[in-house]
């Protein structure tokens, strides 16, 4: 039967109706996943089409996923943080929503006094467990949308929920019913979807999903949950692992708008930020991510990457305030105590730093050689450079310039007498034995020393 298909207005072959298979047995898709050895990545060769939504955006998971993986932040901490996302998110809400539990009274007094800050965005929403109770308790806060755990691979069904595919199923829609009875939108987190037997279980459950949301009149968003990191963003990847095949699959079988299509990914295998991309490259508007990527074992995507991929493609930040990325990373640093790895990109100490002499050379010259974009206008991080045995002169008269603010009329260049003098300390540690990287405050204390007073410690 052929019929024009709303999305391409193009004739098309009738989309097959994919119907439940109740398997005695678990497909636990061993040949893929073999456990005592790596994961594999199997191919088909079959393509599916790019269809990046007209609008894409990011969500927020710190506060719930995130939380989970470090200790438990305090209700200032939380409201903090909070604004600095509001304000990074700008003025059409690019960072759209963030989600938090609502269990014990120090979360529901953090969520409480977000929603009393009157902020657009990002638009509170919850994580719940899946009971009447739960549901009530949300509406009472004043929530519009909560997410559900509804795991779908057979690991989870089997292993863990001991039940069959259709005993889950049938559990999971009396859930999402109870949600809409309670007139609370529900967000059903697909866990585990890469291991999931995606035409077997996950696209007859999601079109039943969306049936009862047509019935209900609340809409009902699908999250993809990349659980375990093993989505694999390349073209002709056979499903369970594709993440273009997983998006596109939910949109053409179960027809599931853009809108209400969210990609969230773990990053086992670092391809996090990838496979992000991809989803929202694929037909999934909105992407799930965490601050600084805190999250489970290896982590969430890192939200502030995904702001730089948002810009990339859309040729635009959209409102977006970058600087708020620098001021987050500093907040977790200086007033939480949380340790960035200094290799970060964009929030780590090093993300714009060198060692290497010649490259200090090339900062000095033009910072364009060797910086990645002007970080001190995006990110209010000026490029620096990190004095040791390569340094070189040019490195050292950067470093100066930079850490002293000094203008282009006060700047020094490498011949200076004092650049030359620090260079001949700086030798004499290292032909002394030494190992370290210098430490800002022995070089201020150096150059103090050396300049005679003419640069004083900031």
């Amino acid at each position: 039967m052929l019929e024009i298909s709303s999305k391409t207005n193009l004739l098309e072959q009738s989309t097959y109706k994919y119907s439940l298979q109740d398997v005695k047995e678990p497909n636990l898709y061993r040949e893929v996943y073999p456990y005592t050895d790596v994961p594999r990545i199997p191919f088909n060769h079959r393509r599916v089409p790019i269809g990046m939504p007209q609008d894409i955006w990011i969500t927020d998971t710190s506060f719930r996923d995130g939380q989970q993986s470090v200790e438990p932040y305090t209700v200032k901490q939380i409201v903090d943080l909070f604004k600095l996302m509001s304000r990074l998110s700008g003025p059409f809400g690019i960072v759209r929503q963030t989600e938090f539990f609502v269990y014990s009274k120090k979360d529901r007094e953090a969520l409480q006094q977000c929603q009393d800050l009157g902020l657009k965005f990002p638009e509170i929403t919850t994580w719940i467990r899946a009971s009447r109770e739960d549901f009530k308790l949300v509406k009472d806060l004043g929530i519009r949308e909560t997410g559900i755990l509804v795991s779908c691979s057979d690991y989870h069904i089997f292993k863990k929920m001991k039940m069959t595919r259709k005993e889950c199923m049938e559990y999971y829609l009396k859930t999402v019913c109870d949600a809409f009875e309670a007139g609370v939108m529900p967000r059903c987190h697909l866990e585990d979807i890469t291991r999931a037997d995606f035409y077997g279980f996950v696209v007859p459950f999601v079109n039943e999903l969306m049936k009862l949301s047509r019935e209900a009149g609340i809409p009902v968003r699908i999250r993809a949950c990349d659980t375990m990191g093993y989505g694999i963003p390349y073209p002709e990847v056979a499903i369970p692992r594709s993440v273009p095949g997983i998006v596109y699959g939910l949109q053409h079988y179960s027809e599931v708008p853009s809108e209400m299509l969210e990609w969230h990914g773990h990053n086992d295998f670092y391809k996090a930020v990838s496979n992000a991309t991809t989803a929202w490259l694929y037909g999934a508007s909105g992407v799930n991510c965490s601050l600084l990527g805190i999250g489970e074992r290896t982590g969430n995507v890192p939200l502030e990457a995904m702001v730089f991929e948002y810009a990339s493609l859309r040729g635009s930040f959209d409102g977006m305030d970058p600087t708020a990325i620098t001021d987050i990373a500093e907040y977790f640093s200086k007033e939480m105590g949380y340790e960035i790895p200094p290799m970060t990109p964009f929030v780590g100490r090093n993300f714009n730093v060198t060692r290497a002499g010649i490259h200090a050379d090339g900062l000095l010259k033009d910072e364009e050689i060797y910086n990645i974009f002007d970080t001190k206008k995006i990110l209010n991080r000026s490029a620096t450079v990190m004095l040791g045995k390569t340094s070189g002169l040019a490195g050292i008269a950067y470093w100066i310039n930079e850490n002293y603010r000094l203008s282009a009329n006060e700047a020094i260049d490498k011949k200076d007498p004092l650049v030359i003098a620090m260079k001949e300390w700086i030798d004499a540690e290292y032909e002394s034995g030494r190992q370290t990287s210098l430490s800002n405050s022995e070089i201020e204390e150096k150059i103090e020393e050396l300049s005679g007073g003419r640069f004083r410690r900031l």
